[in-house]
């Protein structure tokens, strides 16, 4: 027979080495906002960081300084208006006399918009949620043009309550006033979709700022090239078309349809069909820019 195998010799216990800590996670019981709160706080949070608010304050310096620089003109029109008792910068006039600004602060923030979410790979994480690609879309574009609109509004607001304040002789401009605020709706939304769209196309905060600013000095150098050569062969009416190419008198050429107002470029936009085809002209171009945001973030979405 066999002998028996002895057991091993009894050694050291093994201890477990894991420890599950107690960090008070609870379930949440309480109501499920939805969509449409994700997509209003998402709004919000992004307009507040085209201004700044909750950044470094080196990402408050540009917005702030640019809005000082379109509260300007209103500021010295006031005080022009008190000592002179005439009207002073054309309520109409003000986002075509202010267009560089505007283009600056578009390139400047568009990117912020977009650029970090996509660098980032954080879009995964937003459309976890309730919040669709439609909505990510609609809140930035949203915020840009809240804050564009915003931007044009408060000067014009600010010249306004000048005019009444100073009471000049005649009745007050309020139907110019009313007019540009309108049309400072179009201009938000047109921009707006223009820069979003081409920022979001790079993940890179400096060539989204160097798009959009090509994009607004190309167009304003075609347009003014193309009105130049057409006016000095007398072709004056093909010129007016050429001042549509610019985003800006596209714009203006619309409120002076709409509006009636009068147009902030030498040689006035076309006549008839003209005014009919400038707005079918921004609803294209809103169109287009956001179909392309649509697709941009899908592909973004599903990489």
């Amino acid at each position: 027979m066999s002998e028996p195998i002895p057991a091993p010799a009894p050694g050291p216990q093994l201890m477990p080495t894991g420890v599950i800590h107690d960090i008070g996670y609870r379930h949440y019981d309480g109501p499920r906002l939805g969509r449409g709160h994700a997509l209003g706080a998402l709004t919000l949070h992004s307009l507040r960081g085209v201004f700044g608010l909750g950044r470094t304050a080196r990402a408050k310096i540009m917005p702030f300084l640019l809005a000082g620089v379109m509260m300007l003109p209103a500021v010295v029109s006031i005080a022009v208006m008190a000592m002179i008792k005439r009207p002073g910068l054309p309520y109409p006039a003000y986002a075509v006399t202010m267009q560089a600004v505007l283009a600056v602060f578009l390139a400047a923030q568009s990117p912020y918009l977009v650029a970090p979410d996509l660098r980032f790979r954080v879009l995964p994480l937003y459309l976890s949620r309730p919040t669709t690609t439609g909505d990510y879309v609609a809140a930035k574009l949203a915020a840009m043009a809240l804050a564009l609109f915003l931007l044009i509004a408060a000067p014009l607001t600010v010249l306004y309550a000048g005019e009444l304040l100073v009471d000049l002789p005649g009745p007050p401009h309020t139907h110019d006033y009313f007019a540009a605020l309108a049309t400072a709706v179009v201009y938000a939304v047109l921009l707006s979709s223009i820069g979003v769209a081409l920022a979001s196309f790079t993940p890179r905060r400096g060539l989204g700022v160097a798009s959009v600013i090509a994009v607004y000095l190309l167009s304003s150098a075609i347009s003014a090239v193309l009105v130049g050569v057409l006016m000095s062969v007398s072709r004056d009416s093909a010129a007016t078309w050429a001042w549509l190419i610019n985003p800006f008198f596209l714009v203006d050429a619309v409120q002076v349809w709409i509006f009636g107002t009068d147009p902030n470029n030498d040689g006035g936009y076309p006549s008839g069909v003209g005014g009919p085809v400038a707005v079918l002209a921004v609803l294209a171009v809103i169109a287009l820019c956001v179909t392309a945001l649509v697709l941009r973030y899908r592909k973004a979405a599903s990489s």
